[in-house]
């Protein structure tokens, strides 16, 4: 026998147990956003919690952020990182012929070895979805409007949108012709909010002041439509100006969505940049130091696939969802406890029959597993939480 003192009970860092109050407030966020995301014409995948290493390859800048694991004729697996890549996967292998544009949700766990912080353990739960097939700036505003409509959901109501535009940077980049590795550096500053880094970068650079000025006050440009007009003066290629009129046309959906005060031009917003290719998105509630939702467009990564098709997409985590709501004051709706049943000896049989007509009309029922006087049936129930007691004898 096993020595009970050489036995772990706690978990491994990173992790941690759901009580039933948590499972099932986990559980109903899942199943509302479930919902929500069958509404508006997506059709849930599940992807395998195990993926090959090559798999998660394209969307993983270090591999040490992977928990990985030795599988069958010793190939190198790795737990999911996250749901978009193993969708992508999914698409350029078994749904590769299936009509554009595709419109596909998740609801999953996901792994990554990191210091854990407020609203992030190492493993996470996420909810998202994503629309492949289609280039559109209707594809974009339909998914922020989605990312809105699912926060609302969830019950937060104080919260915005912060959108950006890869390109935009990229165009100003390229026009003052900055070398790739240059580029890769300021761009990585900016995504890491280190901002003494991205002007210690720019001053480094062979531009005149004013130019270096520019830079440097391009990812603070932060604001609502009246934005726009700046931002159109500081295009100086078509391809910044391309990203403007992306924005515009984006803004202006979102407007017919009746949503476009949720959302605010954030330039500095550029999240991966080795990863995203348009426009891209981070949800915050005032008081918190992280994005409760993110997303935007990818349009490379099919390619890596072999199966080149745009997307976008957002994900949203149930975590971070959960402490906003408790931060708020906000309850989640608990689970009803419809009935107990009590009995009296030799009622049980009587009991059974009964609890098993109270579950087949719907009804959430426990039953005694010992027979018990009516007082103690009527404690059980209190302790219990159940907010009718039936008593058979």
């Amino acid at each position: 026998m096993r020595n009970p003192e050489k036995l772990i009970l706690e978990t491994p860092y990173g992790t941690r147990d759901l009580l039933p109050r948590d499972a099932a407030e986990m559980r109903h966020m899942e199943n509302m956003l479930s919902s929500l995301f069958r509404s508006w014409g997506y059709d849930e995948v599940v992807t395998p919690t195990i993926e090959h290493l090559e798999t998660l390859a394209p969307r993983v800048q270090e591999e040490n952020s992977l928990f990985m694991l030795l599988g069958n004729k010793n190939k190198i697996l790795a737990l999911r990182n996250e749901m978009t890549t193993p969708i992508a996967r999914l698409v350029s292998s078994r749904l590769k012929d299936a009509p554009a544009p595709l419109k596909l949700s998740y609801i999953g766990n996901v792994f990554r070895v990191e210091q854990t912080q407020m609203g992030r353990q190492c493993e996470f739960h996420q909810a998202g979805v994503e629309l492949m097939g289609s280039e559109q700036p209707t594809a974009d505003a339909e998914i922020i409007a989605l990312a809105i409509e699912s926060v609302l959901r969830c019950g937060i109501k104080d919260f915005q949108i912060h959108m950006g535009q890869v390109d935009f940077l990229d165009g100003i980049l390229s026009y003052f012709e900055i070398d790739k590795q240059q580029q890769r550096e300021v761009k990585s500053a900016i995504e890491s909010n280190n901002f003494v880094l991205m002007d210690s970068l720019i001053d480094g650079l062979s531009l005149s002041d004013t130019d270096k000025i520019t830079l440097k006050e391009l990812s603070l440009l932060n604001g609502k439509e009246d934005l726009l007009q700046h931002l159109y003066e500081c295009a100086h290629n078509e391809q910044s100006r391309f990203a403007v009129d992306n924005l515009a046309a984006i803004y202006a959906l979102l407007k017919s969505y009746g949503i476009a005060d949720y959302v605010r031009f954030d330039l500095g917003i550029i999240r991966d940049f080795n990863y995203y290719t348009g426009m891209v998105f981070e949800g915050y509630s005032p008081g918190l130091g992280f994005p409760l939702c993110g997303g935007g467009r990818y349009d490379r990564l099919l390619t890596e696939y072999g199966h080149p098709l745009s997307a976008t997409g957002f994900a949203l985590g149930i975590e971070r969802i959960l402490l906003t709501l408790d931060r708020q004051g906000i309850q989640v709706p608990a689970v009803s406890r419809d009935i107990y049943i009590g009995y009296a000896d030799q009622c049980v049989g009587q009991a059974i029959q009964r609890a098993m007509e109270l579950r087949k009309m719907g009804k959430i029922v426990e039953m005694g597993m010992t027979s018990q006087s009516y007082a103690e049936a009527e404690s059980s129930r209190e302790t219990r939480g159940y907010t009718t007691l039936e008593y058979v004898q």
